[in-house]
């Protein structure tokens, strides 16, 4: 936990932006795999853990903004419990280290919340993501569980978003200490890698790697020979010379903050000819979408500054033609890159996108656009000092789609479908790093990793 002062800080900033009412932060509960005892590894809510920093399940977090009450309600473990567990510090202890000296049994919340409920007070809640809260407020609110989201509160959504936004010199600590046992990850797979093994068992030396540093998966591991699908996840395709390796993987440290990173390596010793012009587009793409970076820039615009370095890459190697302006204006480049150049990332490693997308990445006159390509961009708005967010271009030959556009004659005025199609069983490049806008300009994140086509064939080199 950090200190109780950075608890209080944050719930104080809250109550002063929320005004007035209750505001209700669950925390998790523990979710059966296929019992209800064999359980999947416990997470907390992240909003939970960044205003009282309890990483134990079955609580609730309570602020009455009127009565400047804050109020943790949980249960100690029984005897009975704890034979399984073994001890654990008392709720009182853990709720004390936040600078929460109130603390309810678990099952006292429901009377508060329903007798607000019958008062009329205004009741500030998340959209809940996970069913056993959704039925609990959706019982205490007197709201049916497909209307509850609904009736979350857009006031606290926004309060939220608005605070945990900006990451300040502790988070950053945290965050990059994610980010490195991402790095070494990362580095794992690209020593580890040999033609004849299978993904899950180079996936297996991934996962080991942020276990052994200490941390958690962030995300499923996504780690492919068929990287044109974007979010393809380890299975059972045996690694051959001549093919590519798409690994997409971060950790998450002790702390609860995320890292996320993309790398492109070959199977063989060396990228072919034809995956190096490739790669190196996806690399000058990346390049100068960093170059954007800087508070003022809407990351829209650093999007599509990367659309056009793909294009123009693509036109030197005559896959397309004519005017580039108008080629990403009328998206021709979404026959290549379907997805946003990045996200912000914190606690969550799409941070905070369980509140809201249209919050998170967008604003009340910038809304997300609903066309194919741009309708993925997690994060369009202007950018400021404090957002910590990924940059993550990449080019994928899809044949399904390469073959749905050409029998539509979609873009031909653009696109060389001949020529296109000659990379129908190439697969696909991401390259992905994590920075912190700065006053200035950014900060990469992490220690360097191998980035470079020359630099990857360097780890390569078995």
């Amino acid at each position: 936990m950090f200190s109780k002062e950075t608890y209080s800080n944050r719930r104080q900033v809250l109550k002063k932006a929320i005004g007035s009412g209750l505001i209700i932060l669950p925390g998790n509960e523990e979710v059966g795999m296929n019992y209800r005892d064999n359980i999947y590894h416990f997470r907390q809510d992240s909003s939970f853990l960044y205003y009282c920093g309890i990483d134990t399940p079955n609580l609730f977090l309570v602020i009455d903004v009127d009565a400047n009450i804050e109020i943790v309600f949980g249960d100690d473990l029984t005897i009975e419990q704890t034979v399984w567990t073994g001890p654990q510090e008392s709720l009182a202890i853990s709720s004390a280290k936040s600078g929460i000296t109130a603390i309810q049994p678990l099952s006292f919340v429901e009377a508060m919340i329903k007798n607000a409920v019958k008062q009329k007070r205004a009741i500030h809640f998340l959209p809940p993501y996970r069913a056993a809260i959704t039925l609990k407020l959706s019982n205490w609110l007197e709201t049916h569980p497909s209307a509850l989201v609904k009736k979350a509160s857009i006031t606290l959504s926004k309060a939220i978003v608005a605070q945990r936004s900006y990451k300040t010199n502790e988070e950053l600590v945290e965050i990059e200490k994610a980010i490195d046992i991402t790095a070494a990850m990362h580095l794992k797979a690209m020593q580890t890698a040999r033609p004849g093994m299978t993904e899950y068992e180079v996936a297996g030396q991934v996962e080991g790697t942020a276990i052994t540093n200490g941390g958690q998966l962030a995300f499923p591991i996504i780690l492919t020979v068929n990287g044109q699908y974007l979010h393809n996840h380890a299975g059972g395709n045996i690694l051959q010379h001549g093919q590519m390796v798409l690994c997409d993987c971060g950790a998450e440290n002790n702390m609860h903050y995320a890292g996320d990173m993309t790398r492109t390596f070959p199977v063989s010793n060396t990228f072919t000819t034809q995956q190096k012009e490739i790669y190196n587009i996806v690399l000058k793409a990346e390049e100068a979408a960093i170059a954007t970076l800087k508070p003022g820039t809407f990351f829209k615009d650093s999007h599509l500054v990367a659309c056009k370095e793909i294009l123009t890459g693509l036109k030197s190697l005559g896959l397309v033609k004519g005017d580039l302006d108008e080629a990403v204006a009328t998206g021709v480049h979404t026959l290549f890159f379907q997805c946003g150049l990045g996200h912000m990332m914190g606690m969550d490693v799409h941070d905070m996108e369980n509140i809201g997308e249209e919050y998170v990445g967008y604003t009340d006159t910038l809304k997300k656009s609903t066309e194919f390509g741009l309708k993925s961009l997690r994060l369009g708005k202007e950018l400021e000092e404090g957002f910590v967010l990924t940059v993550e271009p990449g080019i994928y030959f899809i044949p399904e789609l390469i073959n749905q556009w050409q029998a539509e004659k979609k873009h031909s005025e653009f696109i060389n479908y001949d020529k296109v199609q000659k990379y129908n069983s190439f697969g696909g490049i991401r390259i992905e790093e994590d920075f912190f806008i700065t006053k200035d300009a950014y900060q990469l994140l992490g220690k360097p990793l191998a980035k470079t086509a020359e630099e990857i064939e360097e780890l390569r080199n078995y």
